[in-house]
């Protein structure tokens, strides 16, 4: 059937072609929200799928303009392209998203973050965001939720591509990949390289202190996979990502302080690796088992200067990963028993008094159709080495009312770990700049959602409150600290609907990210943030326009540091020259608005802003014959 859908669509105009495609889309098929394959429809999660269509129609040139458009996310980010970025998914931290790469951890155990802005969205076939915590799958860190990356893979048939693209700041990109799949052997093999001079990280307002930030990335992924007999595959997937971002640092721009050396340029290696081996067997008619064993890599060498000198600063991660996944067909459900082992391994040139933590998880989940009632159970213990036990839990019903109407309700519990950072990294200058007696953050959701579902339509309306304690913030003197009780509230609302030629789509998120002792915003988190997609396409164009918003945030904990609101206008066009070539334009801050997504200390008095793009152009040309 896949077959002749492809089939069906080659020789489509533009028009007929992202119809066809949106159309298909609502039917998607994840498995991120439960670890096994279920359709989009009959999912009990707070679920998104980004697709391969999407990715390249969107024309985006980073992974966070991607992740920017989709419901209950919203970024921040230190200065551009390559630049320290980060997402608050439903107002927790950044440090609260579980990301992975097919299957493969990536996180820095320093730092508690992903580099998502060294993750080229060319690499990307596409994305599945799950909203809300789902520890009692995962395991440690999915407090907010889990990202999943699906990098591209074989292919029937042999499916070569390419693409060329230059825009503002210098901005270059190329990229071109083989996919395709022989007799039992699927094979895929990418490669993308991207360039841009920038701007400058800061915002001085001195123009003699201004300089370009730039950005360079290389990347490779490949996958290949064959099918011993019916039902044993094995296979390998690798992905690897290169790049160097310039920054400035202000001890070098500002005359001020005793290693002002405005003749330094700072900059960083950043490296992020993730390769699985797997075994995907039929064991029985019921069982399925997939093995996979993993390896990610976060690393970054810093290259500064102090008082004149050069500086070197390393932190790496190294993540071992085992996974053994069973799944189980019962009369009535699927029964999922697993095991999980992670460790930790951190190699730097600052002396951590603990370099090395694992974590061994146990899990046994259970989801089940019958007629219009999804059932979904799972639980999960975790043993780590410098936490003890942690149990983690998930229960979740839905109830399709008709055939377009469907409600669904969840509970699910979620912890993760302070990083080496919060509890280990030296004093500075005699002063702490972490606290070994920190606990795990521990957080509790419940929601709640009213979704409809047509042909053409998608819609829904989810309600969350999430209790987390132990929450870890940076007190007044910048040093990690428990917070008692953190309760975040917050709707989504999202929508979509697809017409012949035009096709709209947007969300509303509506959160209390708050300081339940305080009632202060949580730091870079907004009260309201939304966007709104349009699109419309004749014969061989198609043209589209983007909308982001967002409320005002503030830069600190006690809320003095105020960023005003923003509100953001994309255009997009497209243009299909025939069946095999496309030629993309994009244009994003069309109106040059000037805001800010952080800030470094107060600009009033001793600190900057991070600068963030202005008006700037894309434009790109495909070829990927049908």
């Amino acid at each position: 059937m896949k077959k002749a859908i492809i089939k069906g669509l080659i020789g489509l105009s533009l028009s007929e072609f992202a119809y066809a495609a949106d159309h298909a889309a609502l039917d998607e098929v994840v498995v991120t929200a439960t670890r096994t394959p279920q359709q989009q429809a009959s999912v009990i999660a707070d679920v998104s799928v980004v697709s391969a269509e999407e990715i390249r129609r969107g024309g985006q040139s980073t992974l966070i303009e991607v992740l920017q458009r989709q419901p209950g996310i919203e970024i921040t980010s230190n200065g551009g392209a390559g630049k320290t970025s980060g997402i608050f998914m439903r107002g927790t931290n950044t440090g609260h998203v579980l990301v992975l790469i097919d299957g493969v951890r990536m996180q820095s155990a320093t730092a508690g973050t992903t580099t998502l802005e060294n993750l080229p969205i060319q690499q990307i076939d596409h994305i599945e965001i799950v909203r809300g915590p789902v520890s009692s799958l995962y395991g440690q860190d999915a407090i907010g939720g889990v990202i999943q990356i699906f990098t591209k893979k074989g292919v029937e048939g042999f499916k070569p591509y390419a693409n060329l693209g230059y825009g503002t700041y210098d901005t270059t990109l190329a990229e071109a990949g083989l996919r395709g799949k022989q007799g039992a052997t699927a094979y895929a093999i990418n490669v993308s390289a991207n360039k841009t001079n920038g701007f400058s990280a800061l915002d001085t307002h001195n123009p003699n202190l201004s300089d370009n930030d730039g950005y360079r990335n290389l990347a490779v992924s490949g996958s290949l996979s064959h099918q011993i007999i019916e039902g044993h595959e094995v296979g390998l997937t690798l992905m690897h990502s290169k790049g160097r971002t310039r920054f400035d640092n202000r001890y070098n721009i500002d005359p001020s302080f005793p290693a002002f050396n405005p003749a330094f340029s700072d900059y960083a290696d950043i490296e992020q690796d993730a390769y699985s081996l797997f075994s995907k067997n039929q064991i029985f008619s019921n069982w399925h088992s997939t093995l996979r064993i993993g390896f990610g890599l976060d690393e970054s060498v810093t290259h500064g200067a102090d008082s004149f000198a050069p500086t070197r600063s390393l932190f790496r991660t190294k993540q071992d990963q085992l996974n053994w996944q069973n799944d189980i067909t019962l009369p009535v459900g699927t029964l999922t028993l697993m095991y999980d082992k992670l460790v930790d391994r951190v190699h730097s040139t600052t002396d951590f008094n603990e370099t090395k933590r694992t974590n061994e998880g146990y899990v046994a989940s259970y989801v089940a159709n019958i007629g219009a009632h999804t059932f979904q159970a799972s639980a999960r213990e975790d043993h780590n080495s410098s936490f003890g036990n942690n149990v983690t839990g998930g229960l979740g019903y839905g109830y399709s009312i008709n055939n377009a109407w469907r409600i669904t309700g969840s509970y699910g519990s979620a912890f993760k770990a302070p990083t080496f950072n919060d509890l280990f990294y030296p004093d500075y200058f005699g002063s702490p700049t972490s606290n070994p007696n920190l606990k795990p953050e521990k957080s509790d959701n419940v929601e709640a959602s009213l979704r409809y579902r047509d042909e053409t339509s998608n819609a829904s309306l989810t309600v969350y409150e999430n209790k987390i304690r132990n929450l870890i913030i940076l007190d007044s003197a910048y040093v990690p600290a428990n917070l008692n009780k953190a309760t975040i509230r917050g709707i989504t609302l999202a929508a979509s609907k697809q017409w012949e030629s035009i096709d709209l789509s947007g969300s509303v998120d509506i959160q209390s990210p708050h300081d339940a002792d305080t009632g202060n915003l949580l730091v870079r988190r907004a009260n309201r943030h939304g966007q709104l997609n349009l699109g419309y396409t004749v014969q061989d164009w198609r043209f589209g326009a983007e909308m982001t918003t967002s409320s005002a945030r503030y830069n600190d904990a006690a809320n003095t540091l105020r960023m005003g609101g923003y509100t953001l206008f994309n255009m997009t066009a497209q243009y299909r020259i025939d069946r095999d070539w496309t030629l993309q334009a994009r244009a994003n801050n069309i109106f040059d608005k000037h805001y800010y997504l952080a800030l470094d200390g107060n600009p009033a008095i001793d600190g900057f802003a991070y600068a963030t793009p202005g008006a700037n152009l894309f434009v790109n040309i495909r070829y990927e014959p049908q």
